[in-house]
C-alpha cells in the first residue's frame, strides 16, 4: 500500500470529510475564521471535504500571536458563548484557552493505549504554571480513571520519596527528567522493591535510542507522544516501533512549505492541524514542526515524528525559546552590545548559555548578575550567563549546537 492510499483510507475510516463539513458549517460565523475565509475567497459553508478545506491558507503560529494582539484576548477565534475554564500562556506570548469538558485536549487516548487506568497513580512532571502541558496531561490521565500526583518540575527529593511511598506506577513528562528521577531515587538509597513505575509517557523532547535504552532498564514501557499547546494530542507511539499513530478528534496534515499544499507521499513538510471543535475552530494551524508520512506494519498511516522546525524558535527543555521574546527581554537591559543564546545537550539534558558582549566601560560581572534573573523571569529558562569579548558576526540570537543524529 502507498502512503497516498493509506491517507485516503484514514480520511474515510475516521469520517474526516464529514467532520470538516460539520465544523465549517457550525463555525462559519466565528469572526477570526470568517475573516480568513473571506480573505482567501473561500465560502466556509461550501467546504465539505478535507480537500476543499486545504484551499484555506495555513495559519502560522506567529500570525496567531498577531491576531491576539489585534483582537484580544483570543484573536476572534472563539465562538460566541464558548466556555473557557483556564487560560495558558506560551512564548510569543500566545494565549491558549482550555475549553470546558473532560479531556478537551484528548491525551486520554495515549494513556489508555499505555494501559493506564483505574488503580494507577501517575506522576505528572510537566509544569502547572502558565504553560498548558501539566493540565493537559493531568486531564488525560484522569480520563482513564487513574489518580494523579501533580509533581511539576523540581523538588526531586520529594518526588522520588512519593514514588516509593505511594507506589507510583506511571510517569508523564520529559524523558530527560525521568532519567534524573531514576538517578535521584538511587542516590537517595530508596528500596528498589518499592519502585513500581513501569510505564512512561514522554513528550516535548527528542527520545534518542540511547536514552530510550537507558530508561528501559528501569521503566519497561516508554512511549513517545506528540502534541502542541495550541492543539493538544496529535499522535503517539503504540508500541510496535513504527512511527506515531494519529490521534482521534483532530485533522493532521503534512503540507508543503510555502504553498500549504497537502503532501501525499513520504516528502517532509510542515505539520498542519485542524481542531475539530466549532467552539474553537483552530483551522489549518501551522505548528512549525517538520514531519513526514510513513506506513505502520498494518499499512496504517503514521507520522515519522518531529524531524525539525520551520521557524526561528527552538525547543529547549520542552519549551519554546523564541527570538522575539529574547529581543524583548534583552532589549530592556542596558550595557549589552551584543548577545546570543547557545543551546547544547549534555548527558541527555538540554543546556542553555547566554553569551553577552558588554559595552565599553560596563562592569561585566554586574551585567552578568543582572541578566540571569531577567532571563529566568522573562523567558522562564535558567541560563548560564557569561561575558565574552566578541560574537561571530551574523550568528543570530540562537545557536543550536545539539546533534540528534
Amino acid at each position: 500500500m502507498s502512503v497516498e492510499a493509506a491517507l485516503r483510507g484514514h480520511l474515510q475510516e475516521h469520517g474526516l470529510d464529514r467532520a470538516v463539513a460539520d465544523l465549517m458549517g457550525r463555525a462559519a460565523a466565528v469572526p477570526g475564521l470568517a475573516d480568513r475565509c473571506a480573505e482567501a475567497g473561500v465560502d466556509p459553508t461550501a467546504v465539505t471535504s478535507v480537500a476543499a478545506l486545504s484551499e484555506l491558507p495555513v495559519l502560522p503560529k506567529d500570525a496567531v500571536v498577531d491576531l491576539q494582539k489585534e483582537r484580544p484576548p483570543f484573536g476572534g477565534m472563539l465562538a460566541e458563548g464558548a466556555d473557557v475554564v483556564r487560560v495558558f500562556q506560551s512564548p510569543g506570548p500566545l494565549y491558549e484557552p482550555q475549553l470546558a469538558g473532560a479531556d478537551s485536549w484528548r491525551w486520554g487516548q495515549v494513556f489508555a493505549d499505555l494501559g493506564v487506568g483505574d488503580g494507577d497513580t501517575v506522576l505528572n512532571c510537566f509544569g502547572y504554571h502558565l504553560s498548558p502541558a501539566g493540565a493537559m496531561l493531568e486531564a488525560g490521565a484522569l480520563a482513564t480513571g487513574a489518580r494523579v500526583l501533580p509533581g511539576g518540575i523540581g523538588n526531586q527529593d520529594l518526588q522520588v520519596r512519593a514514588i516509593a511511598d505511594l507506589g507510583v506506577t506511571a510517569y508523564a513528562g520529559l524523558p530527560s527528567y525521568l532519567k534524573a528521577l531514576v538517578e535521584r531515587y538511587d542516590e537517595a538509597r530508596l528500596p528498589r522493591e518499592r519502585w513500581r513505575l513501569d510505564r512512561a509517557l514522554v513528550t516535548a523532547e527528542p527520545l534518542p535510542d540511547s536514552l530510550r535504552e537507558l530508561l528501559g532498564e528501569r521503566v519497561p514501557t516508554v512511549r513517545m507522544a506528540y502534541g502542541t499547546g495550541e492543539t493538544g494530542l496529535l499522535a503517539y507511539e503504540n508500541g510496535d516501533g513504527a512511527g506515531l499513530v494519529l490521534a482521534d478528534g483532530v485533522l493532521v496534515q503534512v503540507c508543503a512549505l510555502g504553498t500549504g499544499e497537502p503532501i501525499t507521499d513520504e516528502t517532509e513538510g510542515e505539520v498542519v492541524v485542524t481542531v475539530l471543535r466549532p467552539d474553537y475552530p483552530l483551522v489549518r494551524f501551522g505548528t512549525g514542526d517538520l514531519s513526514g508520512w510513513m506506513l505502520g506494519p498494518d499499512g496504517s498511516l503514521r507520522l515519522r515524528g518531529v524531524l525539525g522546525r520551520t521557524g526561528a524558535a527552538v525547543k529547549v527543555k520542552g519549551m519554546f525559546l523564541h527570538p522575539a521574546q529574547i529581543a524583548t527581554v534583552m532589549g530592556a537591559v542596558t550595557g549589552v552590545a551584543d548577545y546570543r543564546f547557545v543551546v547544547g545537550r549534555a548527558d541527555h539534558v538540554d543546556t542553555l548559555r547566554c553569551e553577552v558582549v558588554p559595552e565599553p566601560g560596563v562592569d561585566a560581572a554586574a551585567l552578568v548578575a543582572q541578566i540571569g534573573p531577567r532571563v529566568r523571569d522573562g523567558l522562564r529558562f535558567r541560563a548560564d550567563v557569561v561575558a565574552v569579548a566578541t560574537l561571530t558576526e551574523g550568528a543570530g540570537p540562537i545557536l543550536d549546537t545539539r546533534d540528534w543524529a
